[in-house]
């Protein structure tokens, strides 16, 4: 059987641009209804369901698994039960990844943990502002960029002395000069 898996991640939380290819005829596609990483509960269906000779179709290792030990957990399992997954974005399946060439391989292994990073920095920002924290860096006090500003017009500072004496640094400074322009 030829099965589809899809999960809603960071860039693509409707699974929209997931197992878009014209080719392939899937008997069942598998699609979890969240993004969180823990209680995968469609890929556990599939995997349960998997028999020898069956293939399985994923847009991307990160689709797939949550880190390099999951990913290899799943191929392991995959291998034994005598199952291939295709990956898309990669052009390799399960059995190609033994002739690929290490810069190959590390090339993909460095796109999947990006996508980890992105995906886990993402949620967790999503979780923050749920508790209703402030996202990015603080802003500083009105009245010191007002300050920064005014000593900035004098021409009697440098930003040097701007910034020991406010805070506010060069770049920081010049974002609201600029501001103030437009």
């Amino acid at each position: 059987m030829i099965f589809g898996y899809k999960r809603p991640i960071y860039n693509d939380i409707s699974c929209e641009k997931q197992l878009t290819i014209k080719h392939v005829l899937f008997d069942k596609v598998y699609e979890e209804a969240h993004h969180l990483p823990k209680k995968r509960v469609q890929l556990e269906e599939l995997l349960i369901h998997l028999n020898q000779g069956d293939e399985i179709f994923v847009e991307n290792f990160f689709i797939l698994a949550d880190s390099t030990l999951h990913l290899m957990e799943i191929l392991n399992i995959c291998e034994k039960d005598d199952v291939t997954i295709h990956f898309i974005k990669e052009g390799m399946n399960s059995r190609d990844v033994i002739v690929a060439t290490l810069p190959e391989i590390l090339q993909h292994m460095i796109e999947f943990q990006a996508d980890i990073t992105k995906h886990s920095t993402l949620i967790g920002m999503e979780r923050a502002k749920e508790k209703g924290k402030v996202i990015g860096r603080p802003r500083k006090a009105d009245e010191n960029v007002k300050k920064a500003i005014l000593m900035y017009h004098s021409g009697d500072y440098t930003l040097r002395d701007i910034k020991m004496e406010t805070g506010i640094s060069k770049s920081t400074l010049y974002r609201y000069l600029e501001s103030e322009d437009n």
